[in-house]
This record gives C-alpha cells, structure tokens and sequence, in this order.
C-alpha cells in the first residue's frame, strides 16, 4: 500500500514539474525542471519495480539516473558555450 501512494505522489511530481518546464521564466528553469521529471521517472521505476515483484528494475533506474545528469550537463553545456567541445586553435597548413 506505501509504495502505491509513493507511486501516486511521484506521478502528481512529475505533473508539477511539467507544469514548470512548460512555463519557466528561463532556458535554465525549464532545463532543471526537465532534470527533475528524469529524476522522478527514475524513482517511479524503482517503486513500480517493486510493486510488481521485480527489484531488478532498480539496475534500470540507476542507469537511467545516470544518464539523465550526463544528459542534462551536456544540454547545458550547449546553451551556455553553443558548441559541446573545444576543437582547440586550428593549425593552417604550410603551402
């Protein structure tokens, strides 16, 4: 029963927080608020991993975590510096 109403209170997070990521104030708001739904989505996983008996959703969950904070530093890594590496200074070629 606690990891139903636990299901039901990552759902209503998860309104909440696309509610704020459609109408944030900034770029960065909106990105935070995405953050949060991958977050939520990963703990949502988890608890429904366990409420249908199989807890090895929680490797699932973890990868996902983990990819949604790599996900979410390269995005805004691109809006801050508009490319995602550094090529370095381009040597010209001798003629």
């Amino acid at each position: 029963m606690m990891f139903a109403a636990a299901a039901l209170a990552l759902l209503a997070t998860i309104a909440l927080a696309l509610v704020r990521a459609a109408l944030g104030p900034t770029l960065f708001d909106r990105a935070q608020a995405a953050n949060t739904v991958g977050t939520v989505a990963m703990l949502l996983l988890a608890v429904l991993g366990f409420l249908n008996g199989r807890p090895e959703f929680l490797d699932l969950a973890i990868v996902y975590g983990l990819l949604n904070v790599i996900g979410t530093i390269a995005v805004l890594k691109y809006f801050r510096q508009g490319d995602l590496g550094d090529p370095g200074i381009v040597q010209e070629r001798a003629k």
